[in-house]
């Protein structure tokens, strides 16, 4: 079993144990794919400037400091993935 994203606060598993131990199986969580900032940050940021991670594609939408509750809102109901809070 393989799950990805991150789960809301409400979210519960269950897990039959006889499919860990009986099968030979692991339960292994990653937060942010287990980034390490110091390692991880001046890497990403050189791909960056090397044309190499393409950032935008990241970024479904751009907003200001006002419209941060309703890009939430929008976020919970799946509208957007990620939004950029520009000043």
């Amino acid at each position: 079993m393989v799950l990805v994203g991150v789960p809301t606060p409400q979210m519960t598993l269950e897990l039959p144990l006889l499919d860990v131990f009986g099968r030979g199986g692991s339960l292994k969580s990653s937060w942010y794919g287990d980034c390490l900032p110091s390692r991880d940050f001046p890497m990403l940021v050189e791909q960056f400037k090397l044309g190499r991670l393409p950032l935008d594609a990241f970024v479904t939408e751009r907003i200001g400091l006002g419209e941060v509750e309703a890009a939430f809102e929008k976020m919970h109901r799946g509208e957007v993935l990620r939004s950029v809070v520009e000043l």
